[in-house]
């Protein structure tokens, strides 16, 4: 049994209840989603952190993950039985992400897709963050996007659902990434991304000159790595981690993340404000655009360019289901399916 590239889908001919299961397993959340294929609307969505059991670590074990996916996944499926009768495909993401975590994924994907004798649907959990934006509605091109996330920094040009380039990315850590290693550097736990910010209300983000990622350099491109270890330093130099010392360092960091950011997000803006097809639309998508002080920059820059901000809502930016089934969904429509020859890849290609 075999799928392959096929003609598109007649929408109108398409019944009411048919649908599409989708699997998400490309780092520390099980998720699995069931979305309506004639009106985008979401009929299932759960998902279960990994968080507490990787706390204690720092990070994600890739080993721990693939286990916990192997043993929650399953259990996720239990509640979707009763749809199974109307599903059309089986959507699983297979790039980027942790290669033994991906795996578990796919290979619930090839067996549901198996019994059920319905294709398969490989989606790219990139493309999943920008259509995170789009959940339940049509999507909207041309747009850009800056996706942050624990594993990956990128400034997005997206014209159409096949023709997403990458302007620019990070060349060593992310910005999602950094924040996890400060926060493990002050011994404050898994993940790092909402107890800095948190940390950060109530500190003075002037109170540590750190210095400003690729300040001297041309490079389009972000990074994150000299800012850590700079912060590294300071707390190497601190005896005694004091409360306000700590809510001090982190508001410094995050001031300092956020301008790396912005000022590199500016200069695409400007790009963009010059050429002949431009965009009139930004999204912030991916796990570390729950920030609330990234968001507000973001829109200061929006707000000046005369762009609209678009975000995903916020129990939808970090890796889920449901933005895995809404690119799924696009790719029903256009008939474009994976076979069982389907294998994973945990580097980015391309989108």
């Amino acid at each position: 049994m075999s799928w392959s590239r096929k003609c598109r889908v007649d929408l109108a001919k398409t019944r009411d209840n048919y649908l599409i299961l989708s699997i998400e397993s490309s780092c520390d959340d099980s998720s699995i989603a069931i979305t309506q294929i004639k009106d985008k609307k979401i009929v299932f969505h759960q998902k279960i952190s990994q968080e507490r059991e990787h706390s204690s670590y720092g990070g994600v074990v890739p080993e721990i993950a693939s286990r916990l996916h192997a043993e929650i996944l399953p259990q996720i499926l239990e509640h979707t039985k009763p749809y199974f009768k109307d599903l059309k495909a089986i959507a699983v993401t297979t790039e980027p992400g942790l290669n033994i975590t991906l795996m578990e994924g796919l290979m619930m994907a090839k067996t549901l897709s198996f019994a059920l004798e319905i294709p398969l649907i490989s989606v790219n959990h990139l493309k999943g963050h920008l259509y995170s934006l789009f959940l339940e509605q049509e999507a909207i091109f041309p747009l850009g996007a800056l996706l942050v996330s624990g594993g990956h920094t990128m400034l997005l040009e997206a014209r159409s659902f096949n023709e997403i380039n990458i302007i620019a990315q990070t060349i060593d850590d992310s910005f999602g990434e950094s924040f996890d290693k400060v926060s493990k550097m002050l011994g404050l736990g898994y993940p790092g991304g909402p107890i800095v910010e948190f940390q950060a209300q109530k500190g003075n983000d002037r109170a540590f000159e750190l210095p400003l990622p690729l300040k001297s350099r041309k490079d389009f491109a972000f990074s994150f790595s000299g800012l850590k270890n700079a912060v590294r330093l300071v707390i190497q130099k601190q005896e005694i981690q004091s409360k306000a010392f700590v809510e001090d360092i982190c508001a410094s960091f995050q001031r300092v993340a956020i301008e790396h950011l912005s000022k590199k997000t500016q200069i695409f803006f400007e790009k963009n404000s010059k050429s002949m097809d431009s965009w009139k639309y930004f999204g912030v998508i991916g796990g570390a655009s729950a920030n609330l002080v990234l968001r507000n920059e973001i829109q200061r820059i929006c707000d000046y360019y005369g762009v609209t901000l678009l975000l995903a809502p916020l129990e939808y930016c970090s890796d889920n289901a449901a933005m895995i089934g809404r690119v799924a969904l696009e790719s029903y429509l256009r008939g474009e399916f994976g076979d069982f020859n389907l294998q994973v890849k945990p580097r980015v290609s391309s989108l």
